[in-house]
């Protein structure tokens, strides 16, 4: 069986350059304005001395961060459908749930002031002479920004969302095995059998994966019961590809790095 071979190049000449990741944080920003004006509507807008939503609109697109006041308006409703604010939105044209639930999962026990200072620090990161009075930010809150920069953690939560739609986890029961760093992030549990899953995110519809030393071992010793799961096309409508024994069937490249890590010690002290 001829094995898949992975466009590492891509990856590393393509979607890191420059304005492919001035792009993602610009759709990263919008995301959290979509959340923000769904979820908390007149309130969030005023936190940035906007009365109506239509001069909201506005502001962004001064801004630079939307090419139309419709792009704005349309994030918004890409997110109205999760939340109870009476508005249906367009759910049919766009799959956001996961990023809601992402987001959520940073920044959802803010209230909308806590969270419009939240977003004015995010725009002001992206871009500092935008002029917007802001506190200080927070270490907790610089943290955050850098998970919600994760293609990895976008991915992880669309596949909670929607692994049963992969035919072979359809009947299966999720456990979350990321916090143990064993090579796989999440077991599903199909009858008596017990399948590992490995996630893989990428903004395109292409581009190249990178799996540990760790992983590959557990995909090795698994076998057929280790799936590689990307989801691509994140930053439109995102698609999963479900991939088992993924050792046999693509055809990773070794590439070797070397890193260095400094530790401070102390001498031996009396405690």
């Amino acid at each position: 069986m001829k094995k898949r071979a992975i466009p590492w190049l891509y990856l590393q000449t393509n979607f890191n350059s420059p304005i492919m990741q001035e792009d993602k944080k610009i759709s990263e920003v919008l995301n959290l304005i979509g959340y923000g004006l769904a979820k908390f509507d007149v309130g969030f807008i005023r936190e940035f001395n906007c009365q109506t939503k239509s001069a909201f609109y506005g502001y962004i697109v001064e801004l630079g961060l939307a090419k139309t006041i419709k792009a704005v308006s349309n994030r918004q409703d890409s997110f109205d459908p999760y939340f109870d604010n009476g508005r249906k939105g367009w759910w049919q044209r766009s799959q956001r749930k996961h990023i809601k639930i992402f987001i959520d999962s940073l920044f959802g026990k803010e209230d909308s002031k806590t969270f419009a200072e939240t977003v004015k620090a995010y725009m002001k990161n992206l871009n500092p002479n935008f002029d917007l009075k802001i506190k200080e930010i927070s270490p907790v809150t610089i943290s955050k920004f850098k998970q919600l920069q994760s293609t990895g953690h976008e991915a992880e939560y669309y596949f909670m969302e929607n692994y049963r739609s992969i035919g072979q986890f359809e009947k299966g029961i999720i456990e979350d095995a990321r916090l143990w760093g064993d090579g796989y992030d999440f077991q599903i549990k199909v009858s008596t059998n017990f399948l590992l899953s490995e996630v893989k995110g990428l903004q395109n519809n292409s581009g190249g994966i990178r799996v540990t030393e760790n992983e590959y071992k557990k995909a090795s010793e698994y076998l057929d019961r280790y799936f590689l799961v990307v989801v691509s096309n994140l930053s439109n409508i995102p698609k999963m590809t479900a991939i088992s024994n993924p050792i046999q069937e693509l055809d990773f490249q070794i590439r070797r790095t070397v890193s260095s890590q400094k530790n401070y010690h102390t001498k031996s002290l009396k405690w």
